[in-house]
């Protein structure tokens, strides 16, 4: 990336993660993100450790997982039963969970430690694709019960000494997320309004902004064009803005394809 120095080699990645167990499934509708999940290691230093921030849970007050060896949490429903026996046995990272919590006290913001949650499938389905060894460790991020735009940039931004490190930083969510508008099979249909606001995003996150800029834009994202039909609720959005909070810079599009017949992206930050 060229905005990216040595120190900040776009270790902070918001990506689109599927649709539950299908990628590990080899459903043909993700055959695209499967391939991107498959190189994105290859283009990155191997992390010491990843955090992913999860669509998939929220909580009153930004909970991080602390266990050293977290359990998987098959958080979806109606799938074959392979699907509930997938294993991704990854060790935890409680000490990097401590210095998260440190991290957040110091800006002021309130958080706990969870013990005894395991991974949910936002986390070990991309994972078990970039990382099949499950030999690094990994903790999880909650979103922030509520939803507001502005709480997860603080939230990101408060973590921001952890893109100074060998650490992975994950947005596990999906850019487009209408649940009644996917297709479910291989077949991709055209869809001027999520295109529009798929432009949007990215414009926002790569053009020559200003960090300001960015987040008042970000903040205000049900302002873009067709927002609440590509998100009729936004907890797959809010990784994204925890990853710009953190990062403060712009990022560069390292994904554009379709998945489950819909358009998605991904975004490499510094």
């Amino acid at each position: 990336m060229a905005d990216c120095s040595e120190k900040r080699p776009g270790n902070i990645i918001y990506f689109s993660h599927g649709g539950g167990p299908l990628p590990i499934l080899g459903d043909p509708s993700h055959a695209a993100m499967i391939a991107f999940m498959k190189e994105l290691p290859r283009q990155l230093p191997k992390p010491e450790a990843v955090v992913v921030v999860s669509a998939h849970w929220e909580e009153p007050l930004p909970t991080i997982i602390g266990a050293e060896a977290p359990s998987l949490f098959y958080d979806y429903y109606g799938f074959p039963k392979e699907a509930y026996e997938l294993q991704y046995p990854a060790p935890g990272a409680p000490r990097l969970a401590q210095t998260m919590q440190r991290a957040l006290q110091e800006a002021g913001i309130a958080s706990r430690i969870d013990e005894r949650r395991g991974f949910d499938h936002g986390l070990f389905i991309p994972l078990k694709m970039m990382y099949p060894d499950a030999d690094i460790p990994m903790t999880q991020l909650s979103l922030i019960r509520g939803l507001e735009p502005q709480q997860h940039i603080a939230l990101g931004r408060a973590l921001r000494s952890l893109a100074d490190e060998n650490i992975l930083i994950i947005g596990s969510g999906f850019s487009f997320h209408n649940m009644r508008a996917f297709t479910w099979d291989s077949s991709n249909q055209e869809d001027p309004a999520n295109d529009e606001f798929q432009e949007w995003l990215i414009d926002v996150c790569t053009g020559d902004y200003s960090s300001s800029e960015r987040e008042e834009k970000l903040t205000a994202w049900t302002d873009a064009p067709h927002a609440r039909y590509c998100h009729p609720r936004e907890e797959h959005l809010l990784p994204l803005h925890v990853c710009l909070g953190m990062s403060g810079q712009k990022a560069r599009l390292v994904f554009d394809d379709h998945i489950l017949g819909k358009r998605a992206i991904a975004l490499q930050f510094c």
